[in-house]
């Protein structure tokens, strides 16, 4: 192994690899060359003394010492990216990148009109938004502030209760005049039901507490929430969805409600180094206010 410290970006271009499984593909995503993605990996291997990369039918296939690296690799990503957005923003101004995780519904649904009120304040300020049902580890800095649902369970880590987000049986009117209002979970067997593709523990476990829902079939599975949100709101079917989104469309409908009810305890989340951060603590401070805004107009609050 070369004793001299392989450069950042020999590690970047084997993150890019390692998550495209081709060279075409790391080199369009870093804006480079073919051919110097793969002096890049060349460089690398050379420097940690072993192979990383296999060719295959399928493309470059990572060795068990690469998949050894990629949380390192990683790792290294992150505390880029959160340099870059650091940099950024030095100084006492509203400016720089404040990067935000939320999951799907609430990134693609809550959140925006939310940015265009800081984004109208604050005109230096800029956002990502990493739309993921994942949880984002905060304290390797993947992300600068997270809305989450259930408790946090990491420490240092500066957290706001947000309220409660429900989730409810959902269709809209269009379907419900063609087949009528299921009154009983027994009815749901007659109907059009949108379901989940690869259900995780969370949902199986709140499903569970539903007698009667295991055994109703799925005419659509969907393993995104945004795409399961539009086919309820396309009149498919019937489909679980958030209740504060829901009530914002008059066309969709809560069926089943004293049945269907599932709560999920929401909170917002920031590591506690960046609560002197003014763009950060503007952001979690219009974040806080939008979502309890958004959660108390869905209760009449």
């Amino acid at each position: 192994m070369n004793t001299a410290s392989p450069s950042w970006d020999l590690y970047r271009s084997f993150l890019a690899v390692l998550e495209t499984s081709s060279l075409s593909g790391a080199a369009r995503s870093l804006g480079l060359t073919q051919p110097t993605l793969a002096r890049h990996i060349g460089e690398l291997e050379d420097a940690l003394g072993f192979e990383l990369f296999l060719r295959s039918p399928r493309g470059l296939s990572p060795t068990d010492a690469a998949l050894e690296l990629r949380p390192h690799a990683e790792a290294l990503s992150s505390a880029a990216g959160a340099l870059v957005r650091a940099a950024s923003g030095v100084g006492k101004t509203i400016a720089g990148t404040v990067r935000v995780t939320a999951s799907q519904v609430v990134a693609a649904e809550v959140l925006p009109p939310i940015f265009a009120t800081l984004r109208t304040e604050h005109p230096a300020l800029e956002i990502e938004l990493l739309a993921t049902n994942v949880v984002e580890d905060l304290l390797r800095r993947d992300a600068d502030i997270a809305v989450r649902t259930g408790v946090p369970e990491q420490e240092a880590l500066w957290v706001k209760r947000l309220g409660t987000i429900t989730l409810g049986l959902h269709a809209h009117r269009r379907y419900l005049d063609r087949q009528g209002v299921p009154r009983r979970m027994e009815d749901l067997q007659a109907h059009t039901v949108i379901g989940f593709d690869r259900p995780t523990p969370y949902i199986r476990g709140m499903l569970a507490r539903v007698p009667g829902y295991e055994r109703v079939r799925f005419a659509l599975r969907v393993d995104n929430d945004l795409a399961q949100l539009a086919a309820i709101r396309a009149g498919f079917g019937l489909g679980i969805c958030q209740a504060a989104v829901a009530r914002r469309d008059p066309q969709l409908v809560r069926v089943l409600p004293t049945v269907l009810d599932f709560k999920m305890p929401t909170w917002l989340v920031m590591h506690e180094n960046l609560r002197t951060t003014p763009r950060c603590r503007v952001v979690f401070e219009g974040l806080a206010r939008g979502m309890r805004g958004h959660l108390d107009a869905a209760t009449g609050a």
